[in-house]
């Protein structure tokens, strides 16, 4: 584990036994807090439930299936092909299959690149890469620290940011998304958090005509990208 966090092998996160020694994993600890990695205390029997059978003496590292990008290289996608930026941020997505159904869509529909969060998200598993059906390899898929300050960063580069939900005012329809945008979509169940939609600069809903209360994540994401499409596309 050590020799790959010095080498800079691409790690997502890692899992230490809460039941190890205070100090066993200082090494460790340090390395990943210089690299940015996502380290995690969980009880030694969820490690053995993921190792199934290999011995992993305290400690197990994620490595994501597909690699990622870097937040500039999403814009500097949208400068090559002359477009206006067409961003999708997910905020704590944890379903590998609604990841996997909205890349597959953000490739059909023109998006230039999609942001996670590295804490309490989904990653690049390889259910996400068999869901998306090739997409994996065309969408760019960004891994930020605080998704608060990415979005300061993206109003910095004029990209305005939509928090999609259901207690929003204004109905998607009545935006004009032919400038730089970036779409938000919340987490399956709780939706985007509090600090995450006090930064979008609108928020918007989809009306529901029967009882439930909410679209799948995938599928609304689904309607809004669409709908940025349908505006910047002309027709045939």
């Amino acid at each position: 584990m050590l020799e790959a966090l010095k080498t800079q092998y691409p790690v997502n996160k890692i899992w230490l036994a809460k039941e190890s020694k205070p100090n066993a994993f200082n090494d460790i600890m340090e390395r990943s807090k210089e690299q940015g990695i996502v380290v995690q205390w969980v009880p030694r029997k969820k490690l053995d439930q993921v190792a199934k059978g290999i011995s992993h003496q305290g400690v197990l590292a994620f490595v994501a299936a597909y690699p990622y990008a870097e937040l500039d290289h999403l814009l500097q996608r949208a400068e090559e092909k002359g477009e206006p930026p067409f961003l999708l941020i997910l905020d704590g997505l944890e379903d590998p299959h609604n990841l996997g159904s909205i890349l597959r869509t953000a490739d059909a529909a023109g998006v230039h690149g999609v942001i996670l969060p590295k804490r309490r998200s989904v990653g690049l598993t390889a259910t996400v890469a068999k869901t998306s059906a090739g997409a994996i390899h065309y969408v760019p898929v960004a891994r930020v620290t605080n998704l608060a300050n990415t979005i300061e960063k993206l109003k910095k580069e004029n990209i305005w940011v939509y928090g999609s939900g259901a207690d929003a005012k204004l109905d998607y329809r009545q935006i004009d998304y032919r400038g730089p945008v970036a779409l938000v979509i919340g987490h399956e169940g709780k939706g985007i958090s509090r600090l995450v939609w006090e930064k979008c600069d609108e928020h918007i809903r989809l009306p529901l005509a029967g009882q439930v209360s909410s679209l799948n994540a995938s599928v609304a994401a689904g309607v809004l990208m669409y709908e940025v499409y349908r505006q910047r596309a002309p027709l045939d």
